[in-house]
């Protein structure tokens, strides 16, 4: 669905990305893991087209996606993000929030049925419609920028960071919310995490990120079992 092809992307002359190739199957929940500064929000934000690459290309579905605009690639390509940080708008009730995660779209009884979803995946939000954004708690934000970046029914979900800041028990909450969308919905699911133990958990392929390059790559299920990322990411001796 996704390929990534020798990316390489700066910010002024500081080189974030230095040769980065990825691919991703339809219907596959991919996994990013690395540490702080590795590039993996850079390679997400970059997909999204929010920053242009120098060098490389990027194709979806076979079609080069490198110079089609941000919000293009949210309402005719269908690829979404839900950014670190959350990023909702504060000021904005739950309801106009997830009502701006459909702004580009037209049909009505489909917007209304894709609500209906978000709401009883994440019930929380539905007791909290007309509360402001800015007065929930982290956990409660984060199911809102998910459900945000679900109503504009998203072929590949990019999710940075979802478990940031979180307490252990909204943790596993909400990686076993992402496994239901990938399966319920068949979204394809980019997921960036430094809770690499959880992602490897959710994912069906990994790439290990280090200062902007790949250092190893294979199926979740290997690198779970991989000497150098059991030391490195998942803290084990």
């Amino acid at each position: 669905m996704l390929q990534v092809k020798d990316i390489h992307t700066y910010y002024g002359n500081i080189q974030a990305l230095k040769g980065i190739s990825i691919e991703i199957k339809e219907g596959e929940i991919c996994t990013l893991i690395g540490s702080n500064g590795a590039g993996k929000t850079t390679l997400l934000r970059t997909i999204q087209g929010l920053i242009r690459p120098r060098q490389g290309d990027i194709y979806f579905e076979g079609k080069s996606i490198k110079s089609v605009p941000p919000e293009k690639i949210v309402s005719d390509l269908h690829i979404a993000q839900s950014p670190e940080g959350r990023m909702i708008f504060p000021r904005m009730t739950v309801f106009e929030n997830l009502e701006m995660g459909a702004f580009s779209r037209r049909n009505k009884e489909g917007i209304k049925s894709d609500l209906e979803y978000v709401l009883n995946l994440f019930p929380r939000l539905r007791e909290r419609l007309e509360q402001k954004g800015g007065t929930l708690s982290g956990g409660e934000q984060q199911m809102l920028a998910i459900g945000r970046a679900l109503m504009s029914r998203p072929r590949l979900l990019l999710l940075d960071e979802p478990s940031m800041g979180l307490a252990p028990n909204l943790v596993k909450e909400i990686f076993k919310l992402i496994k239901q969308i990938n399966q319920e919905k068949h979204t394809t699911i980019l997921l960036v995490e430094q809770n690499a133990k959880k992602a490897l958990e959710v994912a069906d392929s990994c790439y290990v990120l280090r200062t902007g390059k790949i250092e190893l790559e294979g199926s979740a299920k290997e690198l779970q079992s991989n000497e150098e990322v059991r030391k490195a990411y998942l803290g084990e001796e």
